[in-house]
């Protein structure tokens, strides 16, 4: 019998680089000041570009601006347009752009199918190390976010980033957090296993050995209405990546051009991607950035527009 794993075809919008936190191990960021705002007319540019029977989902990714700061409105007011132009272009928008207040996520769940933001870990440690000059970081911060998202149920994604200094009590511990969370609201649709993969190639990556069993026992933990996912371009050994998939993982995540976050780290092309799982017995599904149990969440032109798009896809 074929076993199924699914994917996201998408394509990463990037509204601005420039970011106020500064994480140690960070290569997507430019300091502020010394970048500028995606326009609308390079987004439709950049959209019209794409094939629109490949790509599904908008991946809305941004560094992020001081809740404070004077350009925190403009920022903001760009990501709900650049958002709303791909709604209008027959795209899904998924939004990951770091903490946002309950008024600024009402807004944005008008326009997007789903939203995201890793909690990395809940080991308060590492605010005294790799997120000690990133304010955003903040493991209570993130934990609001995560509620806050379920209280608006807004279908969310997190995960854990692997290798940047925690304990592996801190691994059960974050996914804990997670079911938590999960168990009142029922809105995290999936949780990305992420190991920290140094741009550099000099900082030591995470062992990707290890993950098999962390997704084995994270897939213990957490409740089988939430996903395991694992980015198939950061587990580069089909042999792991399998093993991830034994051991419970179900969705490779969204698969585009470019990992914007960790762009040194390419994508192999679907059809080397699907001749690895096919010889394993999977097969290589796309999926739309929002599950269908979820549906109903959606206001009706969002709704309708999620039923439409998985039509074609289940028809394909």
């Amino acid at each position: 019998m074929t076993k199924e794993i699914t994917y996201s075809p998408s394509y990463t919008l990037v509204p601005t680089y420039e970011c106020f936190n500064r994480c140690s191990y960070c290569n997507f960021r430019l300091d502020p000041g010394q970048g500028s705002l995606l326009t609308i007319p390079e987004a439709q540019v950049q959209l019209n570009s794409l094939k629109r029977d490949e790509v599904i989902e908008i991946l809305i990714l941004s560094g992020e601006v001081h809740p404070q700061s004077p350009e925190r409105e403009k920022w903001f007011t760009r990501i709900y347009e650049l958002c709303n132009l791909a709604l209008q272009m027959g795209y899904l928008p998924h939004t990951n752009v770091g903490p946002l207040s309950r008024n600024e996520m009402t807004q944005l769940a008008k326009v997007n199918f789903s939203m995201g933001l890793m909690l990395e870990q809940v080991s308060t440690s590492l605010e005294k190390t790799v997120h000690s000059y990133a304010p955003s970081k903040k493991v209570q911060l993130r934990l609001e976010q995560l509620e806050l998202s379920g209280e608006l149920k807004i279908p969310f994604t997190t995960g854990l980033l692997l290798g940047i200094g925690e304990s592996q009590d801190s691994w059960w511990e974050s996914l804990e957090s997670i079911v938590s969370i999960w168990h009142k609201w029922g809105h995290i649709q999936e949780v990305i296993l992420q190991p920290f993969s140094p741009q550099d190639f000099q900082s030591p990556a995470f062992n990707l050995s290890l993950l098999p069993e962390i997704v084995r026992e994270a897939r213990r933990i957490l409740p089988q209405q939430i996903a395991i996912q694992v980015p198939p371009n950061l587990v580069s050994q089909p042999d792991i990546l399998l093993s991830c998939l034994d051991a419970g993982a179900r969705d490779l995540g969204g698969i585009g051009p470019i990992d914007e976050v960790n762009p040194t780290y390419e994508h192999m092309s679907l059809k080397s991607l699907q001749e690895i799982l096919q010889s394993a017995g999977w097969l290589l599904k796309p999926r739309l950035p929002i599950y269908p149990h979820y549906y109903d969440w959606l206001s009706g032109d969002l709704r309708e527009a999620a039923f439409c798009r998985s039509a074609m896809v289940n028809r394909d």
